[in-house]
């Protein structure tokens, strides 16, 4: 049996997070479109940190099948233990010099996630959660655990941008965040970092890959939260995604849906 050497894997991320530093708003890097027909971009900082993960965790485990944002897959990721990375969530967020992109790493078993890592190198704040072991290493809060809020009228709730909703969806996004007592917009992975820390209530996003939101999971289970699609079946297929502090507040928002 393979084993996952948690401590490890969070100084790994957190040391390949932190190699994009250096290119981050030095108007040096690279931009490609992946999309021809909207705006969807890459940078060599993508690229260059994917490998580095690849790499670095082929070290630490041995050869496992992984997921990869910009490199595919490689191995059968349906079977026995799987890693799924995202080298910079919030590209578009990198490339505005904006500080909250950040790099995730995230562990299957059989399909089902069972580990997670993220790390923000501009703010200096690693998030994982792996079996009994989770947690939040910030120079703001050593809080670990969701705020406990159980309705949408006393939540603040936060998603990307706007136009990630879905015109058949718009109807229902306008419900939740009419209904909630706070919206905020912008903070790609970091808001599931303040839902875990409990400084934000609830996430509800569209359009996500599984690499967005697969290593995220654990960490927001592990911090007391739930999260799921818009129907109520597991997020791992990416899509609309609905992530609370409590049950209370996510099936209130899901009737909403």
């Amino acid at each position: 049996m393979t084993c996952i050497p948690t401590g490890e894997v969070t100084a790994l991320v957190r040391a390949v997070s932190a190699q994009a530093l250096a290119l981050f708003r030095s108007g040096a890097v690279p931009i490609a479109n992946k999309r021809p027909a909207g705006f969807d971009p890459v940078t060599d900082a993508d690229r260059r940190l994917e490998e580095l993960l690849r790499d670095g965790l082929r070290r630490l485990v041995g050869e496992l099948p992984v997921i990869g944002e910009e490199y595919g897959v490689t191995g059968d990721p349906t079977a026995g233990l799987a890693w799924i990375v995202d080298p910079i969530d919030g590209t578009r967020a990198f490339i505005s010099g904006q500080p909250q992109w950040g790099t995730l790493v995230g562990l299957l078993d059989d399909g089902r996630p069972i580990g997670g890592w993220m790390h923000l190198p501009v703010l200096g704040e690693s998030y994982w959660a792996h079996g009994q072991d989770a947690g939040v290493d910030s120079p703001t809060t050593s809080r670990f655990g969701t705020s406990g809020c159980r309705s949408l009228a006393d939540a603040t709730v936060a998603a990307t941008h706007p136009d990630m909703f879905e015109p058949a969806l718009t109807e229902a996004y306008e419900r939740i965040f009419g209904s909630a007592r706070l919206t905020r917009f912008g903070g790609d992975c970091h808001n599931y970092g303040l839902l875990a820390t409990g400084d934000i209530d609830a996430v509800v996003e569209s359009q996500l890959q599984s690499y967005d939101i697969v290593p995220l999971q654990p960490i927001i289970e592990a911090a007391g939260g739930v999260v799921t699609g818009a129907g109520g079946e597991p997020p791992t297929g990416g899509g609309t995604v609905v992530a609370a502090a409590t049950a209370e507040l996510h099936a209130e928002i899901l009737a909403l849906m």
